[in-house]
């Protein structure tokens, strides 16, 4: 078997906080903050063996209906972790990018998010995009809005698929190669719905505080062993 080359833009849907937490008795903020050190180690791991992007659902749009308490603490966990894991973004070159409807989140919180990405802006070893309040479909309304906004005398027959890349939030970013879904779960939940048409997608059980670099590395090295053939033969492939 030939092995491919390992992807260079990992996405990641981070599940089963919750039910991690449930089953060991703990509130479900407890899955919340355990996740966020897998975060932290999957981030690293990403970087040493040469991914250049690393895009998470972090918060999604429909998460604004979860339990208040839950929806504070998240949001207290993403201003702290902004503040905390700033030295080692630095140290480590990572630029950190927030994207999704950024204005629905309180303005110390979007001041907080917006001074991160300026100060990392230049870093250029691994880029990690963080989606909050975030939803594919969102995203792509907002797209749709946009290009019109810019194009009031459009014509329908100038819309192709660069024009919709070039609004999206993710503008400039190559689509990820790899698709990880924790918690087991058969679905893509909203997520990255233009971005991953052409994603290889690796589920495993495995809750995402529990997800560290044994699990992201099995799914790189499951990756590897894929041919990833864009509509065409395997044969095609191969020849090319």
């Amino acid at each position: 078997m030939v092995l491919r080359k390992g992807p260079q833009h990992i996405a990641i849907i981070m599940d089963g906080n919750g039910r991690w937490a449930q089953a060991k008795g703990l509130p479900r903020i407890a899955g919340h903050r355990e996740g966020a050190n897998s975060l932290r180690e999957v981030l690293k791991v990403c970087a040493e063996i040469g991914v250049k992007y690393l895009t998470v659902y972090a918060f999604s749009t429909e998460n604004w209906l979860r339990p208040q308490e839950e929806v504070d603490f998240l949001m207290d966990l993403l201003a702290q972790s902004i503040e905390d894991e700033m030295p080692e973004l630095m140290h480590n070159q990572v630029k950190l990018n927030f994207l999704g409807r950024l204005s629905s989140f309180s303005s110390e919180l979007q001041q907080r998010m917006k001074q991160a990405m300026e100060k990392t802006k230049m870093n250029n070893r691994i880029t990690l995009n963080v989606m909050v309040n975030y939803g594919g479909r969102a995203e792509l309304v907002d797209a749709f809005r946009s290009i019109l906004a810019d194009t009031p005398h459009l014509n329908a027959g100038n819309i192709d698929e660069p024009t919709i890349s070039n609004y999206l939030y993710t503008k400039g970013l190559p689509d990820p190669d790899l698709l990880i879904r924790t918690a087991n779960e058969m679905r893509v939940s909203n997520f990255l719905l233009w971005q991953i048409a052409y994603a290889e997608i690796y589920v495993t059980p495995t809750f995402w505080p529990d997800f560290r670099r044994e699990q992201l590395l099995a799914a790189v090295e499951d990756y590897k062993k894929r041919t990833r053939k864009y509509g065409m033969t395997k044969e095609q492939v191969n020849a090319g």
